[in-house]
């Protein structure tokens, strides 16, 4: 794989540089065929955005003068491996009117980033902990 830092010109990157694109288990897109699908060699997890692709999107974001999407693609990167129920109950809670109180949006940031490491969201969410307490949307509405 090359070092080469990604610009506009390498999107999209499948097709302009796959040699930079891989699974989570570094399986390249040559390795992913149907005769592989067939034979069992490759599987659901390697079809999978990896971390690693987003963050690959994000630098391209960001050298398209992006910064905002790049930021998308640098959160989604860190919830690649947060499991689907925790993502779920996290995305409840920020529904207006559906977290009780500041404390247990500020109890989700803290999980997403002491136990997932995805301290990029968690500080999302702390923000929006603040915006919520400021707007009233602690009420239930429902």
């Amino acid at each position: 794989m090359s070092d080469k830092p990604l610009s506009v010109a390498d999107y999209p990157l499948a097709e302009k540089r796959p040699e930079v694109v891989q699974t989570k288990a570094g399986k390249t897109l040559d390795d992913i065929s149907l005769e592989a699908v067939l034979a069992d060699r490759i599987g659901l997890e390697d079809l999978r955005i990896t971390g690693r692709a987003l963050r690959q999107q994000a630098e391209v974001a960001r050298a398209a003068g992006r910064p905002t999407l790049a930021a998308n693609f640098e959160r989604g990167a860190e919830l690649v491996d947060v499991p689907q129920d925790v993502i779920m109950r996290t995305y409840e809670l920020l529904r207006p009117g559906r977290a009780g109180s500041k404390d247990e949006l500020l109890a989700a940031a803290r999980e997403l980033r002491d136990v997932y490491g995805a301290s990029s969201v968690a500080a999302f969410i702390e923000e929006a902990a603040d915006v919520y307490e400021r707007r009233s949307l602690y009420k239930k509405r429902y």
